[in-house]
């Protein structure tokens, strides 16, 4: 009898200890934080790290790999859940930048001009990254800035491609979804996974994606989907999200061979519906 209550409370705390893995394992803080060099403009940008993650980097015993998210145009930096929980199970430091304002002018395209003229929106992104990543080294100083992953949706996927043109020596992987106006960086400095949609509506400018001969030589996988380009972000049904995570899971063990340390119990907490 005792030996049976022994088995079965240890049972209970391993159940205990999956459930309080699967809600606790990832922490979220959101900071705003005004940019005194741009007239106090605020910034804010959600963070997700693993807690364990967390506490080693604390102890200096680890450091850890950083990833920065950029939102859509009209979509929140808060609406890529299933992504930046992704990162964080694995190991990274994970930012997700609202770079958009409710001040700001609406976003016109301009067609002829570079970008459509979107290129103040790009450079605007592009400071916004950089104060972001001096803000989180004061409270992360144990993480590896050195060597970014970026990833973004439509118009962040620009600013995201838009940023390792301007700052390579800083980009170790892109991961883009649906990007249609800056064109790929084809110098194969860094690696690109890319998601493209199947959309009418959303079309790339002519010249963004390279030919599959200048992919292959540059390192550059796109992946083509069926989903319409809303749909990649926490909006998307679950299969689009679950298609786009298991494809990124794979580019990630390609280069990082594996998750780093395995979450326990769980490995992403379910996206946001």
């Amino acid at each position: 009898m005792k030996r049976g209550f022994a088995v079965f409370a240890l049972c209970a705390l391993a159940l205990l200890a999956y459930f309080t893995a699967s809600k606790w394992a990832i922490k979220h803080t959101t900071l705003t934080v005004d940019d005194i060099l741009r007239d106090g403009r605020p910034v804010t940008f959600d963070v997700a790290v693993r807690r364990d993650r967390e506490m080693q980097a604390m102890a200096e015993m680890i450091e850890l790999p950083v990833a920065i998210l950029s939102h859509g145009n009209t979509v929140k930096h808060t609406e890529y859940s299933f992504l930046t929980n992704l990162f964080a199970s694995r190991g990274y430091l994970v930012a997700s930048i609202q770079h958009d304002l409710d001040t700001d002018g609406p976003m016109v395209t301009k067609q002829g001009e570079e970008y459509v003229g979107r290129r103040l929106h790009y450079s605007r992104g592009t400071f916004n990254i950089k104060f972001a990543i001096e803000e989180m080294k004061k409270r992360y100083p144990n993480a590896d800035y050195r060597h970014l992953t970026l990833i973004g949706h439509s118009n962040g996927g620009d600013m995201s491609m838009f940023f390792a043109k301007q700052h390579p020596e800083l980009v170790k992987k892109v991961v883009t979804l649906d990007n249609l106006r800056v064109p790929f960086v084809t110098d194969g400095k860094f690696k690109i996974l890319s998601f493209r949609s199947k959309d009418p509506h959303f079309k790339p400018d002519p010249g963004v994606i390279p030919d599959d001969d200048i992919c292959e030589k540059a390192g550059i996988k796109l992946v083509k989907t069926d989903f319409q380009h809303n749909e990649l972000s926490d909006r998307g049904a679950d299969h689009v999200k679950s298609t786009i995570q298991a494809r990124v899971e794979q580019f990630l063990d390609e280069d990082d061979g594996g998750p780093t340390v395995p979450l326990l119990a769980a490995s992403v907490p379910p996206a946001k519906k």
